[in-house]
């Protein structure tokens, strides 16, 4: 993706497309190019509807239905001739979570249903011939601050939930904690503690807990306000709170791992639960992101699920993501940030080594969710892997600044693709990859599910027939019989001090390529753009 108006330009020059096809746009697309080719741009709304914070007033709204429509650029916002449409049923998540499953799916379906439109009856030569007969719908403004705002002497949980749930992701919601201002983001509701509205009331795993005139929430995240030249990022709570010197003295309020809350009565970032001989070990961390104290936590948790009587695990990830390795804004925070990603990848490496070397139990990765960098192998260290239909992989370390990676994708990835395929996932240039080719790969056993609710139906019936299916001993013998043998062929110790070789260079080399990188990616500050430079394709 490209921002600018200039580096749009210089990219369509370099390829001379057939078609451009924007998913996600910034900046507007220069009249230089639509007048030119046919350009699509993915709108997050139902056909009519216009403006840049359309998702934000669907949620804002409680709109009950909501959709996607692909449109020919024009020189008008969201004007244009439309080419592909689809609707889907509002669920009561983030924004960012609508994004990646309902708003994808459908944006996907549109986008494929444009083209074959196009094929069959051609682009005009100008958009400006489809504009002139395209009535374009009433345009939302840009949601702002004064809006979002919350009341908390007035507004209900629902209503603080929506209001934090519509700016998730960017720009979040502008609130005032102990005098200092903060952008909210990660809202959860809390069924049972209660106290005066606006009061905090508890901490969990960096989170922290506000009441609302009817009950409380759960805020995971904060950014503070940026104030001049001093720039700020996102962290949980507790982190962003104590660096803005903010200590609130608030009581840690645990929760044990198995209990059985409904689903929506508290915040919680890991769950365990067992069902038809299966335990499942949900680990739902924001944005993917695994700091070193959620590393340690998740591999106790682990510990616990090897220890029950159960014959098979299933490592479920969050809906969102699955993994995406190590956490970088942590990271960024810590007063040495190499010594921070030192530990951080240490803590990582032990809990993929603990999923490796489980010979009690056949281990499966269900990923609900994208997974990128560490989180990968973290996925491929169990002995099946799947996944919904429609994420994304990425096997990919070098973005940030060369780093070289661990978690033992050494050992992992050339086991189920070979060394060929694993030098093309992990080499430049960068390439996601979608779920079919994953599988065509050996990547992935299998995907499957169109959403949520189909996606788990299936891998709790693929996980307990594998429990329960006659073969379960003969499989866990092979099992070790064929970690036996890796490890006399090549320690995994081995493979660890190797990666980690290459890695302490980029943490506490001369190089500063690493530092530079993550700070670009903590504090959202675009990378420099190379003239003629191919951009990446994603492959579905």
């Amino acid at each position: 993706m490209v921002d600018s108006a200039s580096a749009m330009e210089t990219a369509v020059r370099s390829h001379a497309p057939d078609l451009i096809v924007s998913p996600f746009l910034k900046t507007l697309i220069p009249e230089s190019i639509w007048e030119r080719y046919c350009c699509l741009i993915v709108h997050p709304g139902p056909r009519g509807d216009r403006g840049p914070s359309s998702l934000d007033w669907a949620i804002e709204l409680d709109k009950a239905e909501w959709g996607v429509t692909v449109l020919q650029a024009t020189g008008e916002v969201d004007a244009g001739e439309v080419w592909g449409a689809g609707t889907f049923s509002m669920r009561r998540a983030a924004k960012s979570s609508l994004y990646r499953h309902e708003v994808r799916r459908a944006a996907i379906e549109a986008v494929l249903d444009a083209i074959d439109r196009l094929l069959l009856v051609g682009p005009s030569p100008s958009a400006r011939v489809h504009a002139a007969r395209v009535v374009p719908g009433r345009c939302l403004p840009l949601m702002s601050q004064e809006v979002r705002a919350i009341d908390w002497r007035v507004d209900r949980t629902e209503r603080v939930l929506r209001k934090i749930r519509a700016g998730d992701g960017h720009p979040g919601v502008l609130d005032a904690i102990d005098g200092e201002h903060f952008h909210l983001f990660g809202a959860y509701r809390e069924r049972t503690l209660r106290g005066r509205p606006g009061e905090p009331l508890a901490q969990r795993n960096g989170a922290i807990c506000r009441a609302t005139v009817d009950g409380a929430v759960w805020i995971t995240h904060l950014k503070r306000q940026d104030s001049g030249s001093e720039k700020h990022f996102k962290l949980p709570a507790v982190r962003a709170l104590s660096r803005a010197g903010i200590e609130l003295g608030l009581p840690e309020v645990g929760i044990v791992l198995d209990a059985q809350v409904p689903e929506g009565d508290t915040y919680r970032e890991i769950a365990y639960h067992e069902h038809a001989g299966v335990g499942y070990l949900r680990f739902a961390f924001h944005n993917g992101a695994m700091s070193t104290e959620q590393c340690v936590r998740l591999r106790e948790a682990y510990a616990h699920a090897r220890t029950q009587q159960t014959k098979a695990i299933v490592l479920l990830g969050g809906d969102d993501y699955f993994s995406n390795g190590i956490h970088l804004n942590e990271i960024e925070a810590a007063d040495d940030p190499a010594v921070e990603s030192w530990r951080n990848l240490h803590a990582i490496d032990d809990l993929v080594k603990d999923v490796v070397e489980t010979d009690s139990h056949l281990v499966i990765s269900a990923l609900a969710g994208d997974a990128a960098a560490g989180g990968v192998p973290l996925a491929l260290a169990a002995d099946y892997v799947l996944a919904r239909e429609d994420i994304v992989l990425n096997p990919y370390y070098q973005h940030m600044g060369g780093l070289y990676g661990s978690e033992y994708w050494t050992y992992l990835l050339p086991r189920r693709v070979g060394p060929a395929a694993t030098a093309r996932l992990t080499g430049a240039p960068f390439r996601p990859i979608g779920t079919a080719q994953a599988v065509r790969l050996g990547l992935l056993n299998a995907a499957f599910g169109t959403d949520m609710e189909d996606f788990r139906l299936h891998t709790a019936r693929f996980a307990e027939r594998v429990a329960e299916d006659g073969l379960h001993h003969a499989r866990l013998q092979d099992k070790r019989r064929r970690r036996a043998h890796d490890e006399h062929a090549k320690p995994l110790q081995a493979y660890r001090e190797e990666e980690l070789a290459r890695c302490h260079q980029c943490f506490f080399g001369p190089d500063p390529s690493y530092h530079e990188a993550r700070r670009r990616f903590v504090y959202k500050i675009p990378a420099p753009h190379t003239a003629g430079k191919k951009p990446a394709r994603l492959t579905l």
